[in-house]
């Protein structure tokens, strides 16, 4: 074997459970941009809904926090916190718990005899004992294709792959989606200085109030503390769970967002569906909404949000006998796979362990939950060996 654990993935949830993997003296190899969705699909200027408890540590040392504190920076100083400063947060936990991160992407992985095989994008292949993957959201982007079934592809652009402002594209933009990231590209557009933005969408127009979500911290502090707390509860409690984060985290916008969309640029659409777009022979996009109001636009953005579909993770492909429900995988108490020895974290993980498990504040929690279990597979396997 290459290595006892391979990390695929080397965003928040792959960084932090590599580095409590090393904590705990597990030989661990890491395959990944660094931080690569944040700097590649997040746009240059967005400010995070997180608070600046939100880390990366399992071990409680090297916090967001602590490196503020490094640098003499005050909290109040930086709230809501830039994306930019994140990175750069994620960037001095790296090195500083000594974690090195192999550029590469992971084509295929494929069960072997005590472990697995992976292919790289480069040629080369690697071998583990045990593979924790944290595959990005940009595999579950969720497409309304009925809106957009006719426009060419250069016309429309799902926020996950809208990184920056091009005023001549985005001189007049139609954004469909109704929740933070609507609004937050609304703002991005109005600071660019575009003619025009459209938000059309389902529902109620969402509060702007500050979102507060420390009621998450003893949920998350229960699925460490209790194997398999968050699937135990009652549909019932579930519920209650999601409906707090839906109210939290769906019917409030953070109001920083109200002073950046004058009204004479951004134009609020609620309780309305884009029910067509075509692009017309002058280079318009003609788009129909429910309400009988036709647009002409020159940009559609889909801020329609993720939907697990872990079969859209290409280097997923190769296992057959990986168990999935409503596209998520099956997951027993310590986030591992149908397939002995895989663990699958991160938005993958929320459908067994809770919505948190689709927020950095859960980072550390997961790797407090993974870890462990990949020490005691590999005393078994080493049990075995003797």
């Amino acid at each position: 074997m290459d290595t006892s654990l391979l990390v695929i993935g080397a965003g928040p949830y792959g960084l932090a459970t590599a580095a409590y993997a090393r904590h705990l003296g597990i030989e661990t190899v890491v395959i990944g941009e660094p931080m690569g969705f944040w700097r590649e699909h997040m746009p240059r200027g967005m400010l995070l809904r997180s608070g600046p408890d939100w880390h990366l540590d399992a071990t409680d040392v090297h916090t967001f926090e602590a490196y503020l504190a490094e640098r003499g920076v005050d909290p109040a100083d930086v709230d809501p916190i830039p994306v930019d400063l994140f990175i750069e947060y994620a960037s001095w936990f790296q090195e500083i718990v000594g974690l090195r991160v192999r550029p590469e992407l992971v084509t295929a992985l494929r069960r072997r005899d005590h472990g697995f095989e992976v292919d790289l994008d480069g040629g080369g292949q690697l071998s583990a004992a045990t593979v924790v993957a944290a595959p990005g959201i940009s595999h579950f982007t969720n497409i309304p294709h009925r809106a957009v079934a006719h426009l060419p592809e250069d016309r429309v652009t799902h926020t996950c792959f809208l990184t920056e402002v091009d005023r001549a594209r985005d001189a007049r933009t139609l954004i469909i989606g109704g929740r933070q990231s609507a609004f937050e590209w609304a703002a991005l557009l109005a600071d660019a200085g575009v003619d025009a933005v459209h938000v059309a969408y389902r529902h109620d127009t969402p509060a702007f109030a500050p979102a507060d979500w420390h009621f998450v911290d003893p949920m998350i502090d229960q699925t460490v503390a209790v194997p398999g707390w968050f699937r135990r509860l009652s549909t019932e409690q579930r519920d209650a769970v999601a409906n707090r984060f839906w109210a939290e985290g769906r019917l409030k916008l953070e109001p920083w967002l109200t002073p950046r969309m004058p009204e004479g640029v951004v134009h609020r659409h609620p309780h309305t569906e884009v029910t067509s777009c075509v692009e017309l022979p002058n280079g318009d996009i003609r788009a129909e909404l429910s309400t009988g109001q036709v647009l002409l636009v020159d940009h559609v953005v889909l801020a329609t949000g993720y939907r697990a579909d872990i079969n859209s993770v290409p280097y997923l492909r190769e296992l057959p006998d990986l168990e999935t429900v409503d596209g998520f995988p099956v997951l027993d108490e310590h986030m591992q796979t149908s397939e002995p020895g895989l663990f699958l974290t991160g938005f993958a993980a929320t459908r067994d362990f809770g919505p948190f498990f689709g927020f950095v504040r859960a980072c550390p929690a997961a790797a407090q939950i993974i870890v462990p279990e990949v020490a005691r597979s590999l005393e078994r396997a080493a049990s075995l060996a003797r």
